[in-house]
């Protein structure tokens, strides 16, 4: 005779030997399963967000116990400290310029790859490969190719009869050298590109054919406006992304030729392991969380004016 053991039963099983049925039930079950995910939010997440805040006003030398300063952290940097000034200033350099050129090539690559042609899957896996490459080893890649002696860029320039500049060493090129090879990323926004093209309606092209409209007419007055969200999507996220970088800086110049290529990122870093100054990085680091607040909700308020949804259309009464 086989024996069965009984299993206690579970938590939800027991809720629902309670009367706990429903739309009730259901609610606990989501609770149940993001729980995991709160619980690791709150130990690793936010717990950290807390304490940055908090020592955001303290003089914390990582080798003392930290005491309690203040608003002295933000008034050093805001009113007295000129690297502040000089690595805010060279991150919105890198910004401006970067991001708008990002776009660009993104949505031009996009409608490029998106065209009927033999080979289609294999020239997008091709420009999409470089974003998924690694940080360090991009920027090593760079720092040969900017070589201003035997770099690949400088030697296609002296075919041409150019005398390449110094790059990454000469203070007046080190940052569009930056954002030059910030493109080599771009795979990543072809393929949010890609995806907004493939979801755009064919019967308004058919329609606008018929009237004679040319290609130009076409990506004036139903690609770009229809492309909008996209383009604003890519906006924000790369404007954020761009605020806060990091790596390339740090592996290709450390802030260098002088204060040229400082970025914001890279000063917090120095502040905090190697100046060991981190109740300042952490307030560096609220400045630039409300440097990013500002322009995200700049960028939203102003979206509604360039912005087409077009659910959101109204039929005319």
């Amino acid at each position: 005779m086989l024996s069965s053991q009984t299993q206690p039963p579970s938590l939800l099983d027991r809720l629902r030997l309670k009367g706990v049925t429903g739309r009730r039930r259901e609610e606990i079950d989501f609770y149940i399963g993001i729980s995991p995910w709160v619980v690791g939010f709150l130990m690793f997440g936010g717990g950290p967000i807390i304490a940055s805040f908090v020592l955001a006003f303290m003089d914390w030398k990582l080798i003392a116990a930290p005491h309690w300063v203040g608003l002295a952290n933000y008034s050093q940097l805001l009113l007295s400290d000129k690297m502040f000034r000089t690595s805010l200033g060279n991150t919105l350099f890198y910004t401006v310029f970067s991001v708008p050129l990002g776009i660009l090539a993104a949505m031009l690559i996009a409608m490029l790859v998106n065209q009927k042609v033999p080979g289609q899957n294999i020239f997008r896996t091709i420009y999409y490969l470089p974003s998924v490459t690694s940080g360090v080893a991009v920027a090593l890649l760079w720092v040969w190719l900017l070589n201003p002696t035997f770099g690949l860029i400088n030697f296609a320039l002296g075919l041409v009869g150019i005398k390449g500049p110094g790059w990454l060493s000469d203070v007046h090129w080190a940052k569009p050298a930056l954002v030059l090879m910030s493109l080599w990323g771009v795979g990543g926004g072809m393929v949010i590109f890609l995806a907004g093209l493939q979801g755009l309606p064919e019967h308004l092209y058919e329609a606008a054919k018929i009237d004679g409209a040319g290609p130009l007419r076409l990506f004036r007055h139903i690609t770009l406006p229809m492309l909008t969200p996209t383009i604003f999507f890519m906006l924000v996220t790369s404007t954020i992304g761009s605020l806060q970088t990091f790596t390339n800086v740090y592996v290709m110049t450390n802030g260098g030729p002088g204060s040229a290529t400082l970025m914001y990122g890279l000063y917090l870093y120095q502040n905090a392991f190697t100046f060991l100054k981190m109740g300042y990085a952490c307030a560096l680091a609220w400045v630039l969380f409300a440097v990013v607040l500002a322009l995200t909700y700049l960028q939203f308020r102003g979206a509604s004016r360039w912005v087409y949804y077009e659910a959101e259309l109204r039929p005319p009464r």
